[in-house]
C-alpha cells in the first residue's frame, strides 16, 4: 500500500478519535452539534447552547481506488479537494454540487444536485457505504446491506441522526474538456419539452448528452446548457477572471457553442456564486478589475452575506431610501417535469426574482429514500432562485406562498434555507414515521436536534 494512503488513513483515524473524544467530553444530558467554521446552509438560526464536536480531522481524501473507480473520503472533505484528487486520475464524483466548499457529508445529509443529475441522480445514490457517528455516540457502518434503515434515512436528515465520518463513493471517468451548446427558447413549454426529451433519451438531436442544466432570464428568454465531454485539444474559455459565465449564455441566435476544461466546467458557477456576486459589486467592470481573484469565489461571498445579515446592512439601506425591508427568498425546489412549465409561469408572474436556475433530475435507481420521497422513474426539475423581495404582510410571506404552490404541484423543496411548514405538513412531506423510527434507534436520548426543529424552527 502506498505510503501516502497509509498516512491518509492514519490521519483519518486520528481525526475520528478526536471527534469521539469531543463527543465524550460533552455532558451526557447536553445537546450536541458539529463545531465548524463554514456552512452552506441559509437558515437563520436561534443561537442555542449545544456544544460543538471537533470534525477538523475529517477533511481529507483517504484513498482513491482508480481501478475500482471509487474513493474513501472524510465526511468534512470539500468537493474542491475531492475533485482535485480525482481529476489527476481522469475521474470525478458522479454528481459534483456547484460550490467548492460543499462537503461530501453535507451533500449526502442535506442533498445536492448538478448537471449530471439527469442521469446520475443525487449524491447519496453513488454512496456505497458510510461510517456515521450517531447521536448515541457510536460509529456505525451503514450500507444497503448493513444498518440499511440508517443508510436510507440519512439523506436529508441534516445531521439530526448523526454525522458522516467516512463515505465510500463511486467515481466516473471524465475527459479533459467539455464542449457546451447554449440553446435558446422563447417559451417555457418548449424549454421543458426539450429537457424532458433529453431526460428520456440521454440525447439531443441524436448526440449523447453528458451535462444538462438551464437558465431562465425572462418568460421569453431561457436556455438549456448542454455539455458533452471531449478529449480533443483546443482553446478553452476562462470565466475565473473578467468574463462572467452566466452572461456568456445569453444570445440572440438559436444556439451558441463554448468550451471549458473539465475543472473549470465543474466550478463554472462558483466564481460568481451563480449570479449572486452582483449584489456585492463583483460584476461591475471597474470593481472586478481590482477585486482579487482569490476572493472571487462562493466561500468569500458567503462570508459577506453573513456580515450583511448580522448587521442588517441591506435593510438599513432600504430604510435610508424610504423603502420597506426585504424578505430573503433563497430556495431550491423539485417539481415534476409535467408541472414545471406551470410552476415557472406562476413564478414569473408572482415572484420578482430572475434569473432562475434549472437542473433536470431523475433518480438513478429504484431505491426509496424516505426523508426526501421523490419518485423513482419520474422526471423532475430542480428550480433554484436566490434573492430578496419586499417584505409582505406576514413573516416569510413569499416563501410560504412558494411552499404552497410547490405542494399543489406534488413537488418538494430542499431544507437548506428557511421553511415554514406546520409539523403535520412537514411529517407528510419528509418521511415523518420513517424518520422517527430511525431517530429512536440511533439517537434514543435526542442528543441531536430533531429535523423539524432544525429545518423549520431554526434552532
Amino acid at each position: 500500500m502506498p505510503v501516502a494512503v497509509v498516512d491518509a488513513q492514519s490521519a483519518h483515524a486520528a481525526g475520528v478519535q478526536r471527534l469521539l473524544d469531543s463527543y465524550r467530553a460533552v455532558p451526557a444530558t447536553a445537546p450536541i452539534r458539529l463545531a465548524k467554521s463554514t456552512s452552506n446552509l441559509f437558515r437563520t438560526r436561534v443561537q442555542g447552547q449545544a456544544q460543538g464536536l471537533d470534525p477538523s480531522g475529517l477533511t481529507g481524501v483517504i484513498a482513491v481506488d482508480v481501478a475500482a473507480r471509487r474513493a474513501d473520503v472524510g465526511g468534512m472533505c470539500t468537493y474542491d479537494d475531492l475533485v482535485a484528487a480525482t481529476l489527476r486520475h481522469g475521474l470525478a464524483p458522479l454528481v459534483v454540487p456547484q460550490l467548492k466548499t460543499i462537503t461530501l457529508g453535507g451533500a449526502v445529509a442535506g442533498l445536492g444536485i448538478e448537471s449530471t443529475s439527469f442521469r446520475n441522480g443525487l449524491p447519496h445514490e453513488s454512496v456505497l457505504e458510510m461510517d456515521i457517528l450517531t447521536g448515541a455516540g457510536e460509529i456505525i457502518t451503514a450500507s444497503p446491506g448493513q444498518n440499511a434503515d440508517l443508510f436510507r434515512a440519512f439523506p436529508n436528515s441534516y445531521g439530526t441522526l448523526g454525522y458522516a465520518v467516512r463515505l465510500r463513493i463511486e467515481l466516473d471517468p471524465v475527459k479533459p474538456f467539455v464542449t457546451l451548446t447554449h440553446v435558446r427558447f422563447h417559451s417555457m413549454v418548449d424549454l421543458v419539452a426539450a429537457m424532458d426529451g433529453i431526460l428520456e433519451t440521454g440525447r439531443l438531436d441524436g448526440v449523447l448528452v453528458d451535462y444538462l442544466d438551464g437558465v431562465v432570464f425572462s418568460a421569453d428568454e431561457s436556455y438549456l446548457c448542454v455539455g458533452r465531454q471531449t478529449s480533443a485539444p483546443g482553446p478553452a474559455s476562462d470565466y475565473t477572471g473578467q468574463q462572467i459565465y452566466y452572461r456568456s449564455i445569453q444570445h440572440d441566435r438559436g444556439a451558441t457553442d463554448d468550451r471549458l476544461t473539465i475543472h473549470d466546467y465543474l466550478w463554472r458557477w462558483d466564481t460568481d456564486w451563480f449570479w449572486c456576486s452582483e449584489a456585492f459589486g463583483a460584476q461591475h467592470a471597474l470593481i472586478r478589475r481590482v477585486w482579487p481573484g482569490r476572493y472571487r469565489r462562493s466561500s468569500f461571498y458567503g462570508k459577506l452575506m453573513k456580515l450583511e445579515q448580522r448587521f442588517n446592512i441591506g435593510d438599513r439601506i432600504e430604510k435610508l431610501n424610504g423603502r420597506p425591508p426585504r424578505e430573503r427568498v433563497v430556495q431550491d425546489v423539485e417539481v415534476p417535469i409535467a408541472r414545471c412549465a406551470e410552476f415557472l409561469d406562476w413564478f414569473l408572474r408572482t415572484v420578482p426574482i430572475m434569473p432562475i436556475w434549472l437542473c433536470p433530475l431523475r433518480l438513478r435507481g429504484d431505491d426509496h429514500w424516505p426523508l426526501y420521497p421523490i419518485r423513482p422513474q419520474q422526471n423532475y426539475v430542480n428550480v433554484g432562485f436566490w434573492s430578496t423581495v419586499p417584505v409582505g404582510s406576514s413573516d416569510g410571506a413569499t416563501n410560504r406562498l412558494i411552499e404552497r404552490k410547490v405542494g399543489e404541484l406534488d413537488g418538494h423543496k430542499s431544507l437548506y434555507s428557511d421553511s415554514y411548514y406546520s409539523q403535520p405538513e412537514f411529517d407528510e412531506l419528509y418521511g415523518g414515521d420513517s424518520y422517527r423510527a430511525a431517530k429512536k434507534r440511533y439517537d434514543p436520548d435526542s442528543r441531536l436536534l430533531d429535523l423539524y426543529s432544525k429545518a423549520v424552527l431554526r434552532r
